[in-house]
């Protein structure tokens, strides 16, 4: 049976943000990642399709990088959505980060076939700045390494109408 992530913190994101490529669930043509709690660290769990190959039998390093990247700004916005005392789906809409540095390192060739899971641990580092550390596993094989530093994103950042 393959793991799931129950409760998604792009689940509640408001329409008008979640367009993200990665992990917005309205753009029809992304990737969907979700992201959620698991103990104190949180998770993504994806599985790449075959369009996501760099050759075949492994996946596109820019895939993995994406992952990365929404697995950080997400996780971010659990951790403080829970620092302002709430959890995903008690009927309170979470802060949005972007992101402000990314940084990949990878470490083994990514199978293709199965899925990836995102581990993150999230560390404060100012009331508008969190810095993420991820690992991505397949199995128990750790593929790559990635930090985020997610900032909260401005509220220029949103569609005026």
């Amino acid at each position: 049976m393959e793991e799931k992530v129950q409760h998604a913190v792009q689940d509640i994101y408001p329409d008008d943000i979640a367009w993200c490529y990665g992990c917005g669930r309205l753009n029809e043509k992304g990737h969907h990642f979700r992201t959620g709690w698991q103990g104190d660290q949180t998770v993504t769990i994806y599985t790449p399709e075959e369009e996501h190959t760099a050759i075949p039998g492994f996946v596109y390093g820019g895939l993995i990088a994406s992952l990365v990247d929404c697995h950080g700004t997400g996780s971010a916005a659990l951790a403080l959505h829970r620092k302002n005392g709430h959890e995903v789906g008690d009927g309170t809409e979470p802060p949005r980060f972007v992101t402000g540095s990314l940084k990949v390192d990878f470490l083994k060739p990514t199978p293709q076939g199965i899925p990836l899971k995102a581990v993150g641990t999230v560390t404060e580092i100012h009331p508008k700045k969190w810095k993420v550390d991820v690992e991505v596993f397949a199995n128990e094989t750790v593929c790559a390494r990635g930090e985020v530093l997610a900032v909260v994103m401005p509220s220029t950042f949103t569609k005026k109408e």
